[in-house]
């Protein structure tokens, strides 16, 4: 681990700093489902922490079922059992489509987020923490300039529409470490659900749906008075053990429905 590295990461425990990093191997492709991963003590000694520091990294990825321990053998990625349809998102451009209407998107606003750009909120829901920006000394008169920070969030906003009327607001937030071409994608042609299944399939979610008054905003691209009843949609979903998205769907009040089968 680089000296800049160390500085950006010191404010994030011993043992999330040895969760991400064996995240990060495992969704590169170093280690596959299978594959054992490096020992204890072979841990221990790059991340210069305890053994059991790193036993309390494998043990909440081992609960979140990304690693399996076998005793006696090691640690190894684990085979995950789910599959794209585990899962069941539901897409607006098919549900549209399969009902002959003429369907649209709208990419209004797309952006790369760093860390300290975050609130509270959207921090805890991604597990990130915020990462302390180090400066370098520009001149004598001790102006500063700080190292650019990295994306950690990609944030799209999308109307979707229906026969040419907005129905669906799409507020979307992905972890950019996992997806890092999502951002580059063309959302009026890609739908952003079909694409994040595709590249990290997903193996559980849970969503609210609640009734709100629009702001400004959304009624804009709604194309309804301001305050109007609005049936919003949010959802988040898990790939590996972590949040790998989450949504807020807003729907004009008066022209939506959620159904289904029991």
């Amino acid at each position: 681990m680089t000296k800049v590295k160390r500085d950006m990461t010191k404010s994030v425990p011993a043992y999330q700093r040895i969760k991400n990093a064996i995240l990060d191997n495992i969704h590169s492709g170093k280690w596959q489902a299978g594959e054992a991963i490096s020992t204890e003590m072979a841990l221990a000694e790059e991340f210069e922490v305890s053994r059991m520091t790193v036993n309390r990294a494998l043990k909440e990825l081992s609960e979140e079922r990304v690693l399996e321990r076998r005793q006696g053998s090691g640690t190894f990625v684990a085979q995950q059992q789910f599959n794209h349809t585990f899962v069941e998102v539901r897409n607006i451009a098919q549900d549209l489509k399969s009902a002959n209407r003429d369907y649209q998107a709208q990419v209004v606003s797309k952006r790369a987020i760093t860390a300290s750009m975050l609130d509270n909120e959207m921090r805890r829901k991604f597990d990130i923490e915020e990462i302390v920006v180090s400066s370098n000394s520009k001149s004598a008169d001790s102006n500063k300039i700080e190292s650019a920070e990295p994306a950690v969030l990609y944030e799209v906003k999308i109307i979707h529409f229906a026969d040419g009327q907005p129905i669906q607001f799409e507020e979307r937030w992905v972890d950019a470490t996992k997806v890092p071409e999502f951002i580059e994608q063309d959302f009026s042609v890609v739908n952003t659900s079909d694409y994040l299944i595709a590249k990290s399939p997903l193996e559980r979610g849970n969503y609210t749906i609640r009734a709100l008054s629009a702001p400004d905003e959304i009624a804009c691209a709604l194309q309804i008075a301001p305050q109007s009843p609005t049936l919003v949609l949010r959802r988040q979903t898990y790939s590996a053990g972590r949040v790998l998205t989450f949504v807020k769907m807003w729907h004009a009040g008066d022209r939506y429905q959620f159904s289904g089968e029991l």
